[in-house]
């Protein structure tokens, strides 16, 4: 099995942002409903949870029309995932193809044995054989780091954060009584405006965090880092050309993406976006091959 040798910094770390996640939750649900209410805060924050997390791949597939397909119907991407997947000895993903030419990829599903990956009829096109096994590298390695498993807990509670800070600004954040003086209500107000906000943030950091971890991750599997950092070059150019339409199911599967698959020239989208700055990932992923292979393989 594939080890990274930074899982458990990056784990710890993702754990730190995940707690920090709930915890805006359930301040928010406390300014809200006050502590009597707080454990229906925390039961609707795991339902959503489980819910995204088991649903996860249809939902993506579904968003992006996604097709099955088999050794047949697809040869070249079976070959490569069976190849990464008997070296990582985790089980065969289902694969999937998207009819867009805007070049994409994305892996989804509960765990290793419930999986899919999915690449667009775009990245196909644009990527030879040695730069799409980076590609479909790093994708699984977002399967076997149970990254679907964080990126849907993490939307989840942001979603669960955003409904409730709108619904308590417009309820007014409930009725003034005894326990709730002016600067409590003041408070519980600035609370429902900015929780959205810093919640973003954080599930934006875990998502750029996931993103290093998977490229990296994804290198030492391959042991190619130059390919997807080739391939991440086209692919950028690509979507600046074909990017996807600003739909919103698109938006909800678009973190579950290789690369954001918006055009970069919206510079509200860019800021916001769920993916760290592409250059920097093709710097890291170049400094990973300039490492002598003694080091690399400590990795393996």
């Amino acid at each position: 099995m594939i080890r990274s040798h930074f899982r458990v910094q990056n784990t710890l770390r993702t754990v730190t942002l995940l707690v920090a996640l709930s915890g805006v939750l359930l301040l928010l649900g406390w300014l809200i409903g006050g502590p009597r209410y707080l454990w229906i805060f925390a039961l609707f924050s795991v339902a959503s949870a489980i819910g995204s997390y088991w649903f996860s791949d249809k939902i993506a597939l579904r968003s992006m029309q996604a097709y099955p397909v088999t050794r047949e119907q697809a040869p070249r991407i079976y070959r490569i995932v069976e190849e990464l997947s008997q070296k990582a000895q985790q089980p065969m993903p289902r694969l999937y193809v998207s009819p867009t030419m805007s070049p994409n990829a994305f892996a989804t599903g509960r765990n290793p044995r419930h999986a899919a990956v999915c690449c667009t009829e775009g990245i196909l096109q644009l990527l030879d054989d040695r730069e799409l096994r980076g590609v479909l590298g790093h994708e699984l390695m977002h399967v076997y780091n149970r990254d679907i498993l964080i990126s849907s807990v993490a939307g989840a509670i942001a979603s669960v954060i955003g409904i409730f800070a709108q619904m308590g600004f417009y309820m007014g954040l409930g009725r003034r009584d005894q326990d709730r003086g002016p600067a409590t209500m003041i408070f519980a107000l600035l609370a429902a405006l900015l929780a959205p906000v810093a919640s973003t943030v954080v599930q934006f950091a875990i998502s750029r965090t996931r993103e290093y971890d998977a490229d990296e991750s994804g290198a030492i599997l391959t042991q190619d880092p130059l390919a997807l950092a080739s391939a991440l070059t086209k692919i950028s150019a690509g979507i600046q050309s074909q990017p996807l339409p600003p739909e919103p199911q698109l938006e909800n599967a678009s973190h579950m993406m290789i690369a954001n698959p918006f055009s970069a020239g919206d510079a509200m989208r860019s800021l916001m976006a769920t993916h760290p700055p592409v250059e920097k990932r093709i710097a890291r992923l170049r400094a990973m091959a300039d490492t002598r292979p003694t080091n690399r393989d400590r990795y393996r």
